[in-house]
C-alpha cells in the first residue's frame, strides 16, 4: 500500500554512550541499557586465547594486561615462563601487546601494539620482532613506520611484509631491509597484499608464498588502474571524530569492481633472496581471471597456483617451478552453476600432497592428491556435507567437521588410515576444533542453542585432558532465557527448517506478534544449533516470536539444495520467506496482522524482495545494509552467482529491489553506514529515491562513518534499539 508523498529521514548520530542512551530514552519505547547486554559486544562468551607453538607442547596467550606473552603446558595448562615482558625487553620497548604470531621454527614472535584498519578485515601496524632466547625486540622496519601482513620465511631468519604497496624482505640476521617491489602505488599497483576483492570474497590478506627452503619468495601483483574508483564521504562524526573533516567533508577513495566492470589484472612473481632478482611467472591460458590461491607444495620447485575463470565455474591448478618458470596443469574442476569458495579456501598442502574438499558428487567431502594430480583416495563420502578440515595427525587420522547427524547439527570427526569415522562431539549441538600444529593436542569448542562455548582439550586418541574454558559464569548470566524451538514445514516440494523462539512466559492461547529475521545468501545457514546470544533474546522478551528459516539457497544440504538460486538471486528465497510468514500467520497463537521481516545485508537484500512481494503478509520490514541491485555490488561475489548483467540482464532486473521499489507492501525502515565500503550507501540512497519518485514513504537511519558491521560506540545497540522502537510502533 502507498504510504504518501513523504519520506521520513533521521540520521542516527553514534555518539559517546551517554550521549546515545539519554537521547534515546526520551523518545525511545526501548530500555536501551537493557538492550546492550544482549548486543554485541556486551553478549559475547569467554573464547579461548592460545597460540600453539610449533611442537603443540606448549602454547602462548596474551595476558589479562595486554603486558606480558606467557607460555603454558599444553597438557597440564600450568605456566611454563614468560615469553615476553614488556617492561623488561632489550633494545627496544613497547607498551603494550595487540597481537603477536610465531616464527615457523618457533624462535622467534611478530609483536604488534595499536592497528590501523585498512578495510573491513585486513590492517596496518608497528610490528616488532621478538627474539625469544635473547629477550630482543625490535621494530620490524626503521623506514617505514607501518608494515602489512608480514610474514616469516620457514628458517625464521627473514620476514617479508608490505609497505605502501610495496614489498620489502627485513633480513634478521643483518638487520637490513631490501625491496623486493617499486612500482606500488595507492589505487594503481598492489604488491604482495590482496585488493579489496579479494579480501572480501576470497578470504585471503596475504599474495605471499615462502619456499620451503627460504631461497624464493613468490607474490601476486594487483594491476588495478582500469579498476573504476568508488568514493565514499567522511565526516566529523562523534565515534572516533575527525576534526578536520568539521566544515568539509573529506573521503575515501578506493577501487571497487562492481559487476560487469574492469577487474584487477593478477600476475604472478618471484623474487631470488641471494641475486635479487624478480621473475614474471606468466599464466597464459586466457581464461584465467582470478588467482585466489597461491601456496608452496613440498619442495622449492612446487609453488601451487588456483586459478577460476570469471564465471567461476572452472577451477585449475597448477605447479610451477619459480626458478624455471616451468608449470604444469595438475586438477581440474568444473560446475554447472558455481565452485564452492571452500574448494580451494580449506584445501591443505602436505609434503606428499595436498588434501581438498570438493562437493563434485553433490555434496562436499574430503579428497587426497598427490603433486602429479593423481587422486590418492577419497576420505569421505555420504549424504553430508563436510564444513572444515583441520588436517591430518601422524597416524593418518584425518580431521573435519560435518553435517553427519543433520544439516542444523556440526559434528567433529576422524577418519582413520582404513577409512573408520568416529564422531568425536555428540551428535546434537555445534562443534569445532581447535587444532596444535601436529594434531598431538586439540581443543574442541562444543556448544548449542541452550548451552554456551564450552572449550576442552583432547589429547592423542581423543583422550579428554581438562576443561580450558566453561562459560558458567556467562551460562548463568542467561539462564532464564527461553530457548530456541526447531521445527521444519513444507513449502514446493521441500523440507524447510527453521527456529522459533517464544517470549518468556509464552501461553498457547495468546496472540504474538512475530518477526521473522533472516539471511538467505547462498551456503549460508541461521538455522543451527550453536550459541548466539543476541537482540532476538532481548526482543522475545518484549513478547515477540522470533522466526527464522533457511530457505533455499542456503548451506549444510548439498548442492542441489543450494543451487537452484543460481543466476536467479531473490527468487526461490523470496518464495520460500513469504512461505514461512505465512506458516507463522497459520500458527494458533500468531496474530497474522502483525508480522514483521528484518535483515542485514544479504538479510537486508531479501527483506526488501519479500516485502515487495505480491503475497506479503508483513506489517512492518527493516532492511539493514542491503544490496538493492546486484548492479551495485562486486564481481567476485555476484557473478559467482549470478554470472555478469551482460550474460543475464533478466536475472539482475528480476532480482532487484530497485525494480520492484513500487511495489512494497508495508512500512520500511532502512538502515545503512555511510562509510560501508562492502555494500555501499548509494544501495540505501537510490532505493529510497526510487520510492520517493513513485510517492512511497519510508524511515531512515543512517550511521556517519559506519563501515557494514556498525560496531563502534554502541552504534550496534542503537541499531537494534531502533528495530526494536520500529517493531514497537508499527507491528
Amino acid at each position: 500500500m502507498k504510504l504518501g508523498i513523504n519520506i521520513m529521514f533521521a540520521i542516527a548520530v553514534a555518539a559517546a554512550p551517554a550521549v546515545a542512551f539519554s537521547a534515546a530514552r526520551g523518545n525511545s519505547s526501548v530500555d536501551i541499557d537493557a538492550l546492550s547486554r544482549y548486543v554485541y559486544p556486551a553478549n559475547r562468551p569467554a573464547s579461548v586465547d592460545m597460540t600453539f607453538m610449533p611442537d603443540g607442547l606448549t602454547y602462548l596467550s596474551v595476558s589479562d594486561d595486554g603486558k606480558s606473552i606467557v607460555s603454558y603446558d599444553t597438557k597440564t595448562g600450568k605456566v611454563a615462563e614468560t615469553i615476553l615482558d614488556v617492561t623488561h625487553t632489550r633494545e627496544s620497548s613497547i607498551s603494550h601487546i595487540g597481537g603477536f604470531s610465531i616464527s615457523p621454527d618457533g624462535s622467534k614472535l611478530l609483536v604488534y601494539t595499536t592497528r590501523t584498519p585498512v578495510y573491513r578485515y585486513s590492517f596496518k601496524a608497528d610490528f616488532y620482532v621478538f627474539e625469544i632466547k635473547r629477550n630482543i625486540l625490535k621494530p620490524l622496519s626503521t623506514v617505514h613506520p607501518l608494515q602489512q601482513a608480514p610474514l616469516f620465511s620457514p628458517d625464521g631468519r627473514m620476514v617479508a611484509f608490505v609497505a605502501d604497496n610495496n614489498i620489502y624482505v627485513k633480513k634478521l640476521d643483518y638487520n637490513t631491509e631490501v625491496p623486493v617491489t617499486a612500482d606500488g602505488e595507492i589505487n594503481r599497483v598492489i604488491n604482495g597484499v590482496p585488493d579489496w576483492t579479494y579480501q572480501e570474497e576470497f578470504a585471503t590478506l596475504s599474495s605471499m608464498a615462502w619456499a620451503p627452503d627460504s631461497e624464493t619468495l613468490c607474490y601476486l601483483k594487483y594491476n588495478e588502474t582500469e579498476v573504476p574508483v568508488y568514493t565514499l564521504q567522511l565526516y566529523e562524526g562523534t565515534c572516533d571524530p575527525m576534526p578536520q573533516y568539521a566544515a568539509y567533508p573529506g573521503s575515501m577513495s578506493f577501487k571497487y569492481p562492481v559487476a560487469g566492470k574492469t577487474n584487477s589484472k593478477v600476475t604472478l612473481h618471484s623474487y631470488d633472496v641471494d641475486n635479487r632478482k624478480v621473475k614474471n611467472i606468466p599464466m597464459t591460458d586466457p581464461r584465467i581471471e582470478y588467482i585466489p590461491r597461491i601456496a608452496y607444495g613440498g619442495d622449492a620447485a612446487q609453488l601451487v597456483v588456483t586459478t577460476l575463470n570469471r564465471d567461476q565455474n572452472r577451477m585449475e591448478m597448477y605447479v610451477v617451478n619459480p626458478k624455471s618458470t616451468v608449470l604444469r596443469s595438475i586438477y581440474v574442476e568444473e560446475s554447472k552453476t558455481w565452485i564452492a569458495p571452500e574448494t580451494y579456501e580449506k584445501t591443505v598442502y602436505t609434503p606428499s600432497g595436498f588434501t581438498m574438499m570438493s562437493s563434485r558428487t553433490g555434496y562436499t567431502h574430503l579428497y587426497r592428491y598427490t603433486y602429479s594430480g593423481q587422486l590418492v583416495k577419497q576420505i569421505t563420502s555420504g549424504d553430508y556435507d563436510v564444513t572444515d578440515y583441520y588436517g591430518t595427525a601422524s597416524d593418518g587420522s584425518d580431521y573435519f567437521q560435518s553435517t553427519v547427524s543433520g544439516p542444523v547439527n556440526r559434528v567433529v570427526c576422524s577418519v582413520d588410515a582404513k577409512g573408520r569415522m568416529t564422531r568425536l562431539s555428540a551428535d546434537e549441538g555445534s562443534a569445532a576444533m581447535i587444532p596444535a600444529p601436529a594434531l598431538n593436542y586439540y581443543v574442541l569448542n562444543t556448544n548449542s542453542v541452550t548451552v554456551p562455548p564450552v572449550y576442552t582439550l583432547y589429547g592423542t586418541n581423543a583422550k579428554k585432558l581438562r576443561v580450558i574454558e566453561d562459560n558458567a559464569a556467562y551460562a548463568a548470566r542467561y539462564s532464564s532465557e527461553p530457548a530456541k524451538e526447531f521445527f521444519t514445514f513444507e513449502n514446493d516440494g521441500y523440507t524447510l527448517n527453521g527456529y522459533m523462539l517464544k517470549p518468556a512466559g509464552f501461553s498457547a492461547s495468546g496472540k504474538y506478534p512475530v518477526i521473522m529475521y533472516q539471511y538467505s545468501g547462498p551456503g549460508s545457514q541461521e538455522v543451527l544449533n550453536r550459541w548466539r546470544m543476541d537482540w532476538d533474546y532481548y526482543f522475545a522478551r518484549q513478547g515477540y516470536i522470533v522466526m527464522c528459516v533457511d530457505g533455499r539457497g542456503t548451506g549444510g544440504r548439498g548442492r542441489e539444495f543450494m543451487d537452484v538460486v543460481y543466476k536467479r538471486l531473490g527468487y526461490y528465497e523470496t518464495i520460500d520467506q513469504i512461505a514461512a510468514a505465512h506458516y507463522a500467520a497459520g500458527l494458533p497463537y500468531v496474530d497474522a496482522s502483525r508480522i514483521g521481516i528484518c535483515g542485514w545485508s544479504y538479510g537486508g537484500y531479501e527483506t526488501l524482495m519479500a516485502a515487495s512481494h505480491d503475497r506479503a503478509p508483513y506489517a512492518a520490514a527493516v532492511a539493514i545494509a542491503p544490496v538493492t541491485d546486484w548492479r551495485y555490488y562486486d564481481t567476485v561475489y555476484t557473478e559467482r552467482y549470478m554470472l555478469t548483467p551482460q550474460q543475464n540482464s533478466e536475472g539482475y532486473d528480476a532480482g532487484s529491489p530497485l525494480e520492484l521499489a513500487g511495489n512494497l507492501k508495508c512500512r520500511l525502515l532502512i538502515m545503512s553506514g555511510t562509510a560501508d565500503d562492502n555494500v555501499h550507501p548509494c544501495n540505501t540512497m537510490q532505493y529510497v529515491s526510487a520510492l520517493q519518485s513513485q510517492g512511497i514513504m519510508c524511515d531512515m537511519w543512517l550511521f556517519p562513518n559506519m563501515n557494514h558491521s556498525i560496531n563502534e560506540c554502541n552504534a550496534r545497540t542503537m541499531v537494534y534499539a531502533k528495530m526494536l522502537d520500529y517493531f514497537n510502533r508499527n507491528l
